[in-house]
């Protein structure tokens, strides 16, 4: 029942708020309006829908998994929106967020970095007791400090990388169901969230695809957060540490290769990121 209730929150309210949303806060609202690749206006309000949708997911998930996920999508969506209001900020990417906290400057990309961490911190710690719980004798106090944070890494870098592919029309929403897919139809204590995260992107899939929205900080981060927070949960150390060393080069690759540029050299991988756009 958990996947069923973890969908049916996820995608009603995605649906739903979008909507609501899109009617009080038409695109060319201020602050919650971006120019888009193709420098179309799009409303940023499918982001604060995905968010929300992905909070509900993790509600419906139940038990410390989906507490966890509350804890980790909720934070992300809320300083992912922070972000998305500031227009002027001149420090962009992982390099530059992190260099203006060197200079004692609290950017909302800085905060959003450091608040994202504390969660996922958070999250891996009530998180991993339900997901290692029946697979084998209990962990050393220091097997079990390394598993937390380890597991709060591959989190926050989850929802890190749904930010860096949000540059094109439904592309994080694919990335997103492809990490979801294997839990999703696995056995695992995060399965019901891998599962809600599918639900929660095919509700955004139409008005991001037809570039109507975007999903912005808000609806990659915290989307990525509940994605991180499944994968996290896999019983399977060798995967969850692939999953992370991948997470981890994919992060540090974009700040010197155009993953846009990467993807339309390729066609297979062009024809993958254009299928369902509007044009």
């Amino acid at each position: 029942m958990s996947r069923l209730a973890a969908s049916a929150l996820g995608a009603g309210l995605t649906a739903s708020l979008s909507e609501i949303l899109r009617s009080t806060l038409p695109a060319g609202t201020p602050r919650w309006t971006r120019s888009n690749f193709r420098g179309n206006q799009v409303s940023l309000t499918g982001g604060l829908s995905t968010a929300a949708g992905a909070v509900a997911s993790a509600a419906g998930a139940g038990g410390r998994a989906g507490a966890a996920a509350v804890v980790t999508a909720g934070t992300a969506g809320v300083l992912g929106a922070l972000d998305d209001r500031e227009t002027d900020s001149v420090d962009k990417g992982l390099r530059g967020h992190v260099r203006a906290l060197a200079q004692g400057r609290l950017t909302t990309g800085g905060a959003k970095l450091l608040g994202i961490s504390g969660a996922a911190l958070i999250g891996a710690m009530i998180g991993t007791a339900a997901g290692r719980r029946g697979s084998g004798p209990a962990p050393g106090r220091l097997a079990r400090g390394g598993d937390v944070l380890t597991s709060a890494a591959l989190i926050a870098g989850t929802a890190n990388l749904l930010n860096l592919f949000d540059l094109r029309p439904g592309r994080a929403l694919k990335v997103a169901g492809a990490l979801s897919l294997g839990p999703a139809l696995g056995r695992s204590p995060g399965a019901p969230l891998a599962t809600g995260a599918l639900a929660v992107a095919a509700a955004s899939w139409h008005t991001d695809l037809t570039e109507e929205t975007m999903l912005g900080d808000a609806g990659a981060n915290a989307l990525g957060a509940l994605v991180g927070t499944a994968l996290a949960l896999h019983p399977s150390a060798g995967l969850r540490t692939g999953v992370l060393a991948g997470v981890v080069g994919l992060t540090l690759l974009s700040e010197k290769v155009s993953f846009s540029r990467v993807i339309e050299s390729v066609p297979a991988l062009r024809a993958l990121d254009t299928w369902g756009r509007s044009g």
